[in-house]
Parts: structure tokens; C-alpha cells; sequence
């Protein structure tokens, strides 16, 4: 089960996450900068794969952007990773160039790939489905 999603830049800042399982507020804080830490810290060579504590953490970067997902020990490692970068594709697709202006539109695609901490869709065009009818109602 996936515990949490992170996006964060090269310098530690959290851009964006979305917890599928409760974590207090004041240790939110506390939670992903160790995370990031953990996970900035790394080589390039070495695995994208790191245990923390009581869960695993799969992280990919992507210029100067990391996707960092927090799962569960039964989760399985390959999959996650993958969803990483279909959730990278799909904001691709979707953005021309800059997302950190528009992360409502981010969080309705982590949305529709992700449920109370389950992927449930990988289809881009049925994940990208809803904001494309967002957007036809904008321009009428």
C-alpha cells in the first residue's frame, strides 16, 4: 500500500504531497525532511529503492524534480516505480511546460492514478479524461 507522495526540488523543498494513510501535521514537517534528505543524499548509481524505517521509500528524479513514494514492505518495488514514471508521463502530457502553477490539475492526476493509497488507474487517457472535460467547460 502506498503510505505517501512527494514531489520535491533538488534544494529540499516540498512542491507537493498527498497522504493516503493519517501522519499529525507537526510531524509531517519532520517526516519528509529526513525523507528527502534520505533520498537527495544518494548517488546517482546507487538504488532507487531505500528502506526507512517501518516502510520502503522509491524514489525517481527527473531533472531537478524528485518523485519520492513512501509503501509498505509488501508493496511491490518495480510497480511503484513504474507508476512514478506513468505519473510522469502523464503530466507530460498534460503540461506543456511548467506544472508548479496548476498543482489543483496535479492533484486531480494523482487522484485518478492513485485511491486511499492503491493505484487504480494507469490508462493516460482515462486519467487525463476528467481535466480534459475541466478544460472544455472552461472554454465554453
Amino acid at each position: 500500500m502506498i503510505k505517501f507522495v512527494l514531489m520535491v526540488n533538488r534544494q529540499g523543498q516540498t512542491r507537493l504531497s498527498r497522504y493516503y494513510q493519517p501522519v499529525e501535521l507537526s510531524s509531517r514537517a519532520v517526516l519528509e525532511a529526513d525523507v528527502v534528505r534520505c533520498c537527495l543524499s544518494r548517488k546517482k548509481d546507487q538504488c532507487s529503492f531505500v528502506e526507512y524505517k517501518d516502510f520502503k521509500l522509491i524514489y525517481r528524479q527527473y531533472a531537478a524534480l524528485y518523485i519520492v513514494v513512501g509503501v509498505t514492505d509488501s508493496e511491490n518495488e518495480l510497480s511503484v516505480y513504474e507508476l512514478v514514471h506513468n505519473f510522469v508521463e502523464v503530466l507530460d502530457k498534460y503540461f506543456s511546460r511548467v506544472i508548479m502553477f496548476n498543482l489543483d490539475r496535479v492533484h486531480i492526476i494523482l487522484d485518478e492514478m492513485i485511491q486511499n493509497g492503491h493505484i487504480v488507474e494507469t490508462n493516460k487517457s482515462r486519467i487525463l479524461a476528467p481535466l480534459t472535460a475541466l478544460d472544455k467547460m472552461a472554454d465554453s
